[in-house]
């Protein structure tokens, strides 16, 4: 376990946490990119969408698989523009979609959660049998980096991945859920949830939602929290008893133990979607763990240089953790 505090370093007029959380979500402009979409069919008969940057010219590079965070997609700036820089660095890189968030509607009831694994283990095992000779890379954000450590925590020592990377991972959900539905945090919370929200109400059109929840199509508005949505939709669709228990049982912090491939935890202590005390203490990690913390950096930010010639530093950070992972691996 190695912790760092000063490496990244932003400037005076970046250093303020929503700066960094807004400036690197709605400010960042990066090119369209074409992709070749991948339509996944899953064991229970939905599908998902896996977005491929360059499969055209594929071929037996390594490649990342990368998992967005709470309404996220092909769309979202960190993901274009990681995937452009995967791409310039010698490696080919897929997004898998969670379950509706590629703008296509799933076609079950259920959806994705931090926790739901089963998705992701089905869709990197079918990339393995694929590419049986191809070298794996994982690459998690927020929701999908809580999901993706407990991915990783679950295969334990069978992991596919010659290395990982989660960024800024809400790793003790109750605890985030609690902090995002505070102060100025509220905002964030407001915006996701109105995307959330729209997904429910069009799972109305096709299922019998009313019945399955209790919740009538007319009471989603009311829903103005994380804690109520997730009380009132992903713990009774996906079998938990409570928001509480969804919490409990999905949160990666407890599964960190268990992961035996290199993975490196980026985060920042100033991130306003949760408190430093979702961050594991030295006991709670495995020795192939690297905790990467910095004072600031907001959450899914660190950008540095300047406000009108930004650099991503997450992207550098990045590339360095997993050429070095090659580097010792050819040692």
């Amino acid at each position: 376990m190695l912790l760092m505090y000063e490496k990244f370093q932003p400037s005076f007029f970046l250093k303020n946490k929503h700066v960094q959380t807004v400036y690197a979500s709605f400010f960042r402009k990066v090119p369209k990119h074409s992709f070749e979409i991948e339509k996944f069919i899953l064991s229970d008969g939905d599908f998902l969408e896996s977005y491929w940057y360059n499969k055209q010219n594929y071929s037996n590079k390594p490649l990342v698989i990368l998992f967005h965070g709470l309404a996220g997609s092909y769309k979202s700036p960190y993901i274009l523009g990681l995937m452009k820089e995967l791409d310039k660095d010698g490696y080919n890189s897929v997004l898998m979609h969670f379950r509706s968030c590629s703008g296509v509607i799933n076609d079950k009831a259920i959806s994705y959660h931090s926790g739901k694994t089963d998705d992701a283990k089905e869709y990197i095992l079918s990339i393995k049998e694929r590419y049986p000779n191809t070298q794996l890379f994982s690459i998690g954000f927020s929701l999908g980096a809580n999901m993706m450590l407990k991915l990783l925590g679950e295969f334990a020592e069978e992991s596919p991945f010659s290395a990982s990377v989660s960024i800024s991972a809400p790793m003790q959900l109750d605890l985030g859920s609690n902090k995002i539905n505070s102060g100025f945090s509220k905002l964030y919370q407001a915006y996701l949830l109105k995307s959330l929200n729209k997904l429910l109400e069009e799972k109305y059109k096709t299922h019998d939602m009313q019945n399955l929840l209790k919740l009538k199509k007319e009471d989603i508005k009311n829903l103005s929290s994380f804690w109520e949505f997730d009380d009132a939709y992903t713990a009774p669709i996906h079998g938990f008893d409570s928001a509480q228990d969804y919490y409990t049982k999905s949160s990666a912090k407890q599964y960190l133990k268990y992961i035996q491939s290199p993975t490196l935890i980026i985060h920042a202590l100033d991130d306003p979607f949760m408190p430093p005390e979702i961050l594991p203490n030295k006991n709670e990690i495995s020795s192939s763990i690297l905790l990467d913390i910095h004072k600031n950096g907001g959450h899914v930010g660190f950008v540095n240089g300047s406000l009108f010639k930004p650099k991503y530093w997450l992207e550098k950070r990045i590339l360095s953790y997993f050429n070095s992972t090659i580097k010792n691996k050819h040692k």
